[in-house]
């Protein structure tokens, strides 16, 4: 068993996709329009479907707007420099929403939270500083 993708509704595809392939440099796995349910699914990732775990954006074309609710926690990143991830992500017109940085509750983890189109965070870890623990 693998997790195969993430769904987010979007408002406005064209602005999501903008974010996901330009901003955090994604790719546009596949699209599909699907008239008689009036809704649009695009997939994008870092790899192939295949192999990776992918975001299904979904624009459900008849809904101008979503409550985010409160369950919804984030999607999060693995990268390598999470400064310079940072700066390049506002030089592209991206929304840092905390700055990088360690841990505020003490921990070693360096980290920064960004916001897409729609108001969802995402979570910019730093691989170096990370260890991922097996349970």
């Amino acid at each position: 068993m693998r997790m195969l993708h993430t769904m987010l509704r979007v408002r406005d595809l064209e602005r999501s996709l903008a974010f996901y392939t330009e901003v955090l440099g994604m790719t546009l796995l596949r699209r599909k329009d699907y008239p008689k349910g009036r809704f649009t699914l695009a997939f994008v990732g870092f790899g192939p479907e295949s192999d990776h775990t992918v975001i299904e954006l979904t624009h459900n074309w008849d809904t101008p707007a979503y409550d985010l609710g409160d369950a919804y926690g984030h999607i999060a990143l693995g990268v390598e420099d999470v400064y310079a991830t940072c700066a390049a992500i506002q030089a592209k017109g991206g929304k840092v929403v905390r700055d990088p940085g360690p841990m505020k509750s003490g921990g070693s983890t360096v980290l920064a939270f960004l916001e897409d189109p729609d108001g969802y965070k995402i979570e910019l870890i730093q691989l170096a500083s990370r260890a991922f623990a097996t349970a």
